[in-house]
């Protein structure tokens, strides 16, 4: 626990002031910019990452807005009602339903994440041609849809906007603005919830260096340039009009600091 403690401290400390949350919009840009070169350039190292099987991408990547919102969920509910009940002094109730309305975000960005990746598809099928080996006898068939074209053992040729930047981008940023929450929160060094967040903590940490590596690792050695940037640039947008426009608003989810009132212009959330 000592340990864990302590790395929970550095971790804070790094992300302390909000460098780090206002710097990885940029970085990212510069990553799938850079990565694009390389990978252009034939410039990029053979190594097991290139193969779409292997063990971060199927386990994490895949799933991971899953792995994001379940780490989320209970790091929301818990710190929001604790920073409730200690700064804003809040009664239970109120608390509660504060929690309630920050966990709304999680289905803000469910939604985010389901109609982007859908008008993906969607682009995807309506830009592509099946490439199908012929078969003697058989009449020429026209494909409508990818899964169509894979069912016969065909290779669908369509504008594939990377889900994956998309993807690691949104939930990176989404999780170091929802982790900002610690620089307002206090809790008993000794207590069993401190050890919870704590745990919660340092995991979504570790989640977003594994988003962070991947989104990388795509950069390097998958999709064309435009696709890339594309899907990045959807990303940055889903997270600039949630955190940095829309949860401005009274009507909406809120920021994980409510200390100031939501309606303010000044709240640009960026200590």
């Amino acid at each position: 626990m000592e340990r864990l403690e302590r790395c929970g401290r550095c971790l804070r400390a790094a992300l302390a002031g909000g460098r780090v949350r206002r710097r990885l919009p940029a970085a990212l840009l510069a990553i799938a910019l850079l990565g694009s070169a390389l990978k252009d350039s034939d410039l990029v190292p053979d190594t097991p990452l290139r193969n779409k099987r292997n063990p971060l991408n199927v386990y994490f990547v895949k799933v991971a807005w899953a792995w994001t919102l379940w780490l989320l969920l209970p790091f929301i509910a818990l710190t929001t009602y604790q920073l409730a009940r200690t700064k804003l002094l809040y009664g239970r109730t109120r608390s509660a339903l504060l929690a309630l309305r920050r966990l709304s975000g999680l289905a803000v960005g469910t939604a985010v994440w389901f109609g982007c990746t859908q008008l993906f598809v969607y682009i995807e099928n309506l830009t592509g041609e099946c490439s199908v080996p012929a078969k003697p006898g058989d009449a020429p068939r026209l494909y409508a849809t990818k899964r169509e074209c894979h069912q016969d053992s065909g290779v669908w040729n369509g504008f594939d906007i990377s889900g994956h930047c998309f993807l690691l981008s949104y939930c990176a940023l989404m999780i170091l603005e929802e982790v900002a929450v610690l620089e307002g929160l206090s809790m008993d060094h000794s207590s069993r919830l401190r050890v919870v967040v704590n745990v919660l903590f340092v995991s979504l940490c570790l989640l977003t260096v594994i988003w962070v590596f991947m989104f990388l690792c795509t950069a390097l050695y998958f999709h064309d340039f435009s696709q890339k940037l594309l899907g990045v640039l959807i990303g940055l947008s889903g997270w600039y009009g949630t955190y940095r426009f829309w949860y401005l608003k009274p009507f909406s989810p809120g920021l994980p600091l409510p200390n100031i009132p939501l309606s303010s212009k000044k709240y640009s959330y960026s200590r």
